[in-house]
């Protein structure tokens, strides 16, 4: 099975969780006999992978035959449903904007960037050069992201498009259009997970396209499944589920607890300080715990929109000698971060899936789960609570903390679990999709 896969991160550059599950999706569909030529924005320097080709769209070349070919496929076709109007919500999915008054003004532009100059220019040979991740000018690089991905689209030798989240949507869509290959796109999250009702009209546009055109969707989770229907308006025949995993790969648990910091448990929040992220009841339900369990200390791992307000918060409540800000961490730290901890907890708004709860679980640390998580369906033994009830959060933060006990049991139960998470079971389902939607075996 050969498939052009699209997506807009992929270690070692990630900034989430999309990042990530690509890689160990990739991986495990590799091994499975799968042939996969990866389309990044832009690709940098890092660890070659010997499992998948990596292509970046940044710098190729879109020729006078390509514009034409793109022109009568209908390169505009993803934005048929979209209406061309600024909200207050962010466009920036997984980090926060520098400045929010700038991407308005670059989403006007996006409108027309790129389209224009594909008509009329003097047919030399030309490209456009990405950033990639994630900035001001982030939907003038989905859009033109889509043109140079097609030019990609025609070179290569494919059986299945494969995009992954709403920015590579328009991609995948002027690639089947252009070749008539089947378009499989995977939701990790929903504008609505990220925005709640205040979402950008725009960016929901592009969702409801990519879903549309589709000739199967890949959610991470029933919550996001439903959310699909429901929001989208998408057949639920269309819509399967797969979820996501954690690589196996051996954790390093060498990590030596400063001795001061030996008699104190420590409870960690790691994740984008965000409103989809529940940040806020993360600490409210520390200042809880901290009236009970004074020598407990929390840690807040992440950068966001948010952090802000929460530092000032933490100072109102007069637990900032507690409760610690990390800041954005990466590889190593992520991993000493989640090996000195005694509780992990996943406080969620709205949360697709949820990767960073099993990525504690490898290094034997329990898990409080919000039930609006999409993780906690596969989950059955963690520990739960609604996002809301942070005295009932900080009741079970305090139980796992005071009674070892009941953190191993919560440790071997989840353990258990673990042993079926695997991405090698979620590329089994992969290829069953792509199986279907080509006509094959």
């Amino acid at each position: 099975m050969r498939v052009l896969m699209f997506g807009w991160e992929f270690p070692p550059h990630i900034s989430g969780g999309l990042g990530t599950a690509c890689y160990g999706m990739t991986r495990a569909l590799a091994k499975k006999g799968a042939q996969i030529i990866f389309v990044l924005p832009r690709v940098g320097e890092g660890e070659p992978n010997d499992f998948l080709k990596i292509r970046s769209a940044s710098g190729t070349p879109i020729t006078a035959d390509m514009s034409e070919r793109m022109s009568h496929a209908g390169q505009d076709v993803w934005q048929e449903n979209i209406r061309w109007r600024s909200v207050d919500s962010p466009l920036f999915p997984y980090m926060t904007p520098e400045s929010y008054e700038e991407s308005l003004r670059w989403v006007h532009k996006a409108h027309t960037a790129g389209h224009e100059e594909i008509r009329h220019w003097s047919g030399i040979p030309f490209t456009y050069s990405l950033k990639g991740g994630y900035g001001p000018d982030l939907m003038s690089e989905v859009s033109r992201y889509s043109q140079l991905a097609g030019a990609i689209a025609a070179e290569e030798d494919f059986d299945v498009i494969h995009a992954h989240d709403w920015m590579t949507y328009p991609a995948g869509m002027l690639a089947k259009a252009l070749t008539g290959k089947p378009l499989v796109v995977h939701i990790h999250a929903t504008e609505y997970d990220r925005c709640g009702e205040n979402v950008n009209d725009i960016v929901a546009g592009i969702e409801r396209a990519g879903l549309l055109a589709a000739d199967k969707v890949v959610a991470v989770s029933r919550l996001t499944r439903k959310v699909v229907i429901e929001r989208y308006g998408v057949p639920p025949e269309k819509v399967t589920v797969v979820y996501n995993a954690v690589a196996r790969h051996e954790v390093e648990r060498r990590y030596e607890i400063p001795p001061r910091i030996r008699h104190e448990k420590r409870v960690l929040f790691l994740g984008r300080v965000t409103f989809q992220k529940g940040p806020e009841y993360f600490m409210e339900a520390a200042r809880l715990v901290l009236e009970k369990i004074p020598n407990a200390r929390f840690f807040m791992a992440g950068s966001g929109d948010m952090l802000p307000r929460l530092i000032r918060r933490a100072g109102q409540l007069r637990i900032g000698n507690r409760f610690h800000f990390a800041g954005f961490l990466r590889g190593e730290e992520v991993d000493r971060m989640f090996a000195l901890s005694d509780l992990y907890v996943m406080p969620s708004v709205s949360e697709p899936f949820g990767i960073t709860p099993l990525e504690a679980m490898l290094y034997d640390v329990p898990v409080l789960l919000s039930r609006q998580s999409g993780v906690s369906e596969v989950l059955e033994h963690a520990l739960k609570a609604d996002f809301w009830d942070t005295r009932d959060m900080a009741d079970k933060i305090c139980a796992v903390l005071r009674y070892p006990r009941l953190a191993e049991a919560l440790v071997r139960n989840c353990r258990e679990e673990m042993k079926s998470i695997r991405w090698e079971n979620a590329a089994d389902e992969l290829m069953l999709v792509y199986r279907n939607v080509t006509g094959g075996n």
